[in-house]
C-alpha cells in the first residue's frame, strides 16, 4: 500500500536538501519572496510557538484545577518535562530536515507516504475545527467589552469576523503574519506577567487551600488534574510546521521550540501559582474569571474583568493568527508530494493562500452550524475529537526519531549524544501517548473514525497520482 521504511522518491534525503538562502524558503518553487513575504527570525518563530500554545484557556485554567488542590502544580511540572522533551525532539528532527510541514515531513521520510498522509490529515482536521472553537470562545470575552451575545446571529457574525481578520493578515503575506504574531504575543503577555509576577508580592500561603482536596490519593490526583492540563501545551510543533519560513531553520526551529515551550510553561506555572496565592481556595473553585479576581484582590476595584477580557481577546486573536498559518502549511507540504489536492500548493507572498482560504471557509461553516443548531453538543464533540487528532502527528514524529536512533545510520544519529537523545525521545513518546489517553475513550473512538475517512481520501489521491505517473509511459507506447 505504501513504501514502509523507505524514503519516497519525491522526498529528498536530508543530505540532498538544498542549502538555505537568505532570500526565499528552501522549498519554495515559486520564489514568492518580496516585501510582503519575509522569513521569520528567532523572535517571531518563538512568538509563534508561545502564541499558539497560550490561547484563551489560561484565563480559566486556575479555577479548572483548583478542586484538586495545589497537587495540580506537581502535575504541571510533570507535563512541562514531557512538553520540553517533545520540543527537543522537534528541534532534532528539524535540524535534519528543515522543510515546511513538521511532523508530516518527519513521518513521511521515516515511514512512507501513508504515515505522512495520516500526520497531515489529522493535523489539518485539528487546525480548522480548533479555529472555529477558538473564535466561538473568543466571542464570550468580546461580549464583556461589546454586547454581542444578546442575539445568536450577532454572536455568529462576531465569531466569523474574529476568524476572517487573522485570515486576511495571512493573505497579506508572512511579513504581516509575523508582525501580528509578535505584537499580539507581547500584548497578551503583559497582563499575564502582571499577575504571574505581581501576584507573588500579594501572595498569601493561607489562601492556597489543601495540598490534595480531590478525595483520592496523590498519584490519582496528579493524573486527574493532568487530564485537564494535558492540552495546555498543544502548539509546541508550531515552528517545525513552518520551518520553511524560518531563517536558519536547522538551528532556529529547535531553539524557538524549546524557548517558546519553556516560556509558556513559566507563564502557566507562575500565573497559576499567583492566582492560587491571591484568591482564596473556596472562592477560586467556583470562580468564572480567576485572573480577574486576582487583579481585583491585588489592586481593588472591579476593573479586572474588563482588563482580563481584553487580554484574553488579544490572546485568542493572536492564537487564531498563528493557527491559521499552520492550518495551511501542512496541507501545502502534503500537496507538493501529491498526497493532498494540488490546489493547496498555491502560494502568494510566502503564504499558502488556497490552504488558508479552504481552512477559514470550513471553520466558518462549522461556526455557523454551531449557532444555527442552537446546541453546542455536536460542536463540543468535534472539539473533543481534535484533542486526539492533534496528538497523532506528535506520536508519529516521536516514532520517526526513534526510527532514526535505532536504525543507527551515521547521517541520522549523533553518537556523541545518542544516550541523551534516546532518553528525551522516550519521554516525548510517553508524553504523546499520555496526551492520547487523556482525550478519553469517546474522543479516541471518534478520532479514529476521522482517520478512517482520511484513508479513503488517501486511496483516491494515491490512485490519481499513479494514473498521472502512468500516462507518459502509455503515451510513449
Amino acid at each position: 500500500m505504501h513504501n514502509t521504511g523507505t524514503v519516497p522518491q519525491s522526498a529528498p534525503a536530508p543530505a540532498e536538501i538544498p542549502a538555505e538562502t537568505p532570500t526565499a524558503p528552501v522549498e519554495d518553487p515559486h520564489g514568492d519572496s518580496g516585501r510582503h513575504a519575509r522569513r521569520f527570525g528567532l523572535p517571531v518563530a518563538t512568538a509563534l510557538v508561545m502564541g499558539n500554545i497560550i490561547g484563551g484557556g489560561i484565563f480559566l485554567l486556575p479555577a479548572s484545577i483548583a478542586p484538586y488542590g495545589t497537587v495540580s502544580l506537581v502535575a504541571f511540572g510533570v507535563l512541562t518535562v514531557g512538553a520540553i522533551a517533545l520540543a527537543l525532539v522537534f528541534g532534532r528532527l528539524a535540524a535534519r530536515d528543515p522543510r515546511t510541514g513538521g511532523p508530516y515531513v518527519y513521518a513521511r521520510e521515516a515511514f512512507g507516504d501513508f504515515a505522512g498522509f495520516l500526520a497531515a490529515w489529522s493535523y489539518w482536521i485539528t487546525t480548522w475545527v480548533s479555529n472555529a472553537a477558538l473564535a466561538v470562545a473568543a466571542v464570550g470575552y468580546l461580549d464583556v467589552l461589546i454586547p454581542v451575545n444578546q442575539h445568536r446571529w450577532t454572536a455568529c457574525l462576531a465569531a466569523l469576523v474574529l476568524q476572517w481578520l487573522p485570515a486576511l493578515a495571512n493573505f497579506a503575506g508572512t511579513r504581516y503574519v509575523g508582525a501580528v504574531q509578535l505584537v499580539s504575543t507581547v500584548l497578551k503577555f503583559v497582563p499575564l506577567l502582571l499577575v504571574a509576577v505581581g501576584g507573588l508580592f500579594f501572595f498569601d500561603p493561607g489562601r492556597l487551600g489543601p495540598f490534595n482536596s480531590s478525595g483520592q490519593g496523590a498519584i490519582g490526583a496528579v493524573s486527574a488534574s493532568a487530564a485537564l492540563l494535558l492540552f495546555s501545551y498543544l502548539g509546541v510543533e508550531s515552528a517545525a510546521v513552518s520551518a520553511g519560513e524560518v531563517r536558519n531553520a536547522r538551528r532556529n526551529v529547535g531553539r524557538a521550540t524549546v524557548i517558546g515551550t519553556a516560556g509558556a510553561a513559566l507563564v502557566y506555572l507562575l500565573g497559576t501559582l499567583s492566582v492560587f496565592g491571591t484568591v482564596a481556595h473556596d472562592r477560586l473553585v467556583t470562580s468564572t474569571a480567576p485572573f480577574s479576581d486576582a487583579v481585583n484582590t491585588m489592586f481593588g476595584g472591579s476593573w479586572g474583568g474588563t482588563a482580563v477580557a481584553l487580554a484574553a481577546l488579544v490572546s485568542m486573536t493572536g492564537c487564531l493568527n498563528g493557527w491559521t498559518l499552520l492550518s495551511a502549511q501542512t496541507p501545502y507540504a502534503a500537496a507538493r508530494d501529491g498526497l493532498f489536492p494540488s490546489a493547496f500548493t498555491r502560494r502568494r507572498r510566502g503564504v499558502p493562500t488556497a490552504g488558508v482560504g479552504v481552512t477559514v471557509v470550513l471553520a466558518s461553516l462549522l461556526t455557523v452550524y454551531n449557532y444555527v443548531s442552537g446546541s453546542g453538543r455536536v460542536f463540543e464533540v468535534l472539539v473533543l475529537v481534535t484533542t486526539f487528532t492533534a496528538t497523532v502527528p506528535y506520536l508519529l514524529a516521536a516514532a520517526a526519531q526513534i526510527f532514526h536512533l535505532v536504525s543507527g545510520r551515521p547521517e541520522a544519529v549523533d553518537r556523541a549524544r545518542l544516550v541523551r537523545d534516546c532518553v528525551v525521545t522516550a519521554v516525548a513518546a510517553a508524553f504523546s501517548v499520555w496526551l492520547m489517553a487523556g482525550a478519553g475513550y469517546a474522543a479516541v473512538y471518534q478520532g479514529v473514525l476521522f482517520l478512517f475517512v482520511g484513508i479513503i481520501v488517501y486511496a483516491l489521491m494515491a490512485a490519481r497520482r499513479q494514473r498521472k505517473q502512468a500516462m507518459p509511459s502509455a503515451t510513449g507506447r
